[in-house]
This record gives C-alpha cells, sequence and structure tokens, in this order.
C-alpha cells in the first residue's frame, strides 16, 4: 500500500476545501441553519410533538441527513472529474499508485469534508433545539457509515458525468427530492397507508430512519433494516467502482 500516494491525492483534496471554506463549508450550514429557524424556531412551536419528541428536535437527524448526502455526492464527484475535465487524471494514472489508493484518497477526503461539516450542522442545531442523543455509538457509525458510502457514489457519477450539467443532474434532480420525500421533515407514520408503502422504497428513509434512532431511540423503519440497506448500498457501490476501474470506463475521457 503506497500510503505516500494516498497523503498525497488526500491532502491535495482537502486543502482545495480550505481554498473553498465559504462554498464548500459555509453555504451549507447557512443553508441548513435557516431550516431550524424557519420549521425549528418559527413553524415548530406550532407543531405536535411526533413520538414525544418536539418538532424542531425530530427534524435534527433528517437535516443534517439530507445535507450529508447533497455534500458527499458533491464533494466526491467534483474531486475526480475536475482531473478529467482538466487533464490531470492521466498523471495519477500513470503514477505508481494503485486504484485501491486512488478510490481511498480522493473518498477518504471527501468523506473527511462531509463528516466535518455533519458536525458542525450537529453543533449549530444546538443552537436553535434542545436534543439528546440516545445512541452516540451508533451516531457515530451511520454518520461515517453514510458519508463513506455516498461519497463512493459520488465517485461513480464524476467518472460518469461528461459534462457539468450531468454532474449536478443526480444531486438536484434526484438525492435531493428522494431526502426530502424520505422522512426528513415528517415521520411516514402520517402518511396514508398505500403511500406508506410507497415510500418504502425510498432509499432516504432507511438512511434518515435509522440515523434519527440513534438519536431519540425511535425509526419508521427497523433499525436493522436501515443499516442493511445501507451496507448493500456500501457493497453496490464497491462493486461499481471495481468495474470501472478493470474497464477503464471513462476514466481516460
Amino acid at each position: 500500500m503506497n500510503f505516500y500516494a494516498i497523503r498525497a491525492i488526500y491532502l491535495f483534496e482537502l486543502a482545495r476545501t480550505w481554498r473553498t471554506l465559504l462554498q464548500s463549508i459555509a453555504t451549507p450550514v447557512i443553508s441548513t441553519s435557516l431550516y431550524f429557524v424557519v420549521f425549528g424556531a418559527a413553524i415548530g412551536s406550532r407543531m405536535e410533538a411526533m413520538h414525544g419528541i418536539s418538532y424542531g428536535a425530530f427534524i435534527v437527524p433528517g437535516l443534517i441527513m439530507m445535507a450529508l448526502l447533497s455534500e458527499s455526492i458533491s464533494n466526491a464527484s467534483f474531486g475526480i472529474y475536475m482531473p478529467r475535465y482538466s487533464g490531470t487524471i492521466y498523471e495519477v494514472l500513470s503514477a505508481p499508485v494503485s486504484y485501491l489508493e486512488i478510490v481511498i484518497g480522493y473518498v477518504g477526503a471527501a468523506a473527511t469534508k462531509s463528516l466535518l461539516l455533519g458536525l458542525i450542522i450537529l453543533i449549530t442545531a444546538r443552537l436553535f433545539v434542545d436534543f439528546e442523543i440516545a445512541h452516540p455509538f451508533w451516531m457515530a457509525f451511520f454518520l461515517v457509515l453514510t458519508a463513506i458510502t455516498f461519497c463512493l457514489f459520488g465517485f461513480i457519477i464524476g467518472i460518469w458525468a461528461d459534462g457539468w450539467e450531468k454532474l449536478q443532474i443526480v444531486p438536484a434532480l434526484i438525492v435531493t427530492p428522494l431526502a426530502f420525500l424520505g422522512g426528513s421533515f415528517y415521520s411516514i407514520e402520517m402518511l396514508p397507508p398505500l403511500w406508506q408503502k410507497i415510500t418504502l422504497f425510498n432509499p432516504a428513509v432507511y438512511l434518515i430512519s435509522g440515523f434519527r434512532w440513534s438519536f431519540y431511540g425511535v425509526s419508521d423503519v427497523n433499525v436493522a433494516v436501515s443499516l442493511g440497506m445501507t451496507l448493500g448500498f456500501l457493497v453496490l457501490c464497491l462493486v461499481l467502482i471495481g468495474w470501472i476501474f478493470r474497464t477503464g470506463y471513462r476514466l481516460k475521457n
């Protein structure tokens, strides 16, 4: 394992974060804080408690997860797309660096940025609402697992995209709507029975439900199912990345 190569890629990607601190960290934190102000303080005070939890506290896991999904995909997809776009990917591919080391470097840096963002939002949420974390270990585990999984997914999108439009289409038109409809702002038990069943086809439901369980011990879906679905998506992403490197799919385009 070439740890020097991994470290070089990892630090290079992190350095880009500090150069674009306003866009990478400040913007998503401010956007999520506005959700806390509007839904947590203004509207939340007029909403009934859900599962015995105040509405403002109930939406905290959903908002963190929504930001984490979006930023994980964006960080990882841009990280690998930019070298392809500028042509510097040839320098990486011609260096004595294995495909595994490339993935660890890029995905590790993207996951670090996403986790940092998630923790900042978690701390910021305390300024607006009171909440407790019933299972801190599982909260951290779900946070890390989700960040790594969706950074891998973002890595795949960054390789698949052949233009800036495609780079944004999956996060904007697919992931964000799924997160909104996955129980970020409500419990799926509030939906009619038919829509409850339809909602279970939304993968974001399992992520948000499992993460919320780590906070309050309540969930819309069994936590074991949530964990299994997340791990299954992680394995699928790893298989796809393995296929990409075996075939060289769009790496040199």
